[in-house]
């Protein structure tokens, strides 16, 4: 994995672990049967295990990326690769420096815009990978939530 690689899903884990904390948050737990706090961490414990279990998703695991982000591709095109081609082309064709000038302004300008479709495709690529990444992680994450508030509703406790 290339070191942009492992910088973008590093950003997009991070990014996704500070959001972990605020789903934490979400759920309120109430003692309806008189629980006393020892009793309160004992159900939580045992909930948190259960809801592991049962969903599969650990909300104390450092998230990790379901599949590697895309590859950033060798660049193709370019201003100079682009300029030097029309420019023999050019050469060729019209067999003057004018017809060679000509060839490297066209070549200069096909090359720049293949170059930044290149870019726009990488980008567009790279995005497209970590929505798909939050949207994993989001829905582990609910399905933990729904078994950890099961759980503790079926210990005498209200979840909010």
């Amino acid at each position: 994995m290339k070191r942009t690689d492992v910088i973008f899903a590093t950003t997009l884990l991070c990014a996704i672990c500070l959001s972990a904390s605020s789903w934490a948050d979400e759920l309120t737990i109430y003692p309806k049967g008189g629980q006393s706090p020892e009793q309160q961490e004992k159900d939580k414990f045992e909930c948190y295990s259960w809801a592991k279990n049962e969903s599969g998703f650990d909300p104390m695991a450092p998230p990790t990326a379901t599949e590697a982000p895309p590859q950033q591709q060798a660049q193709r095109g370019g201003v100079v690769r682009g300029a030097a081609r029309g420019a023999a082309l050019g050469a060729i064709i019209d067999d003057s420096s004018e017809g060679a000038r000509t060839g490297a302004k066209a070549g200069a300008a096909i090359g720049g815009m293949r170059r930044a479709d290149q870019k726009r495709k990488q980008a567009q690529a790279q995005q497209q990978w970590e929505q798909e990444q939050q949207q994993i992680y989001a829905e582990k994450r609910n399905r933990y939530n729904k078994a950890y508030s099961v759980c503790l509703e079926a210990h005498d406790y209200a979840v909010k």
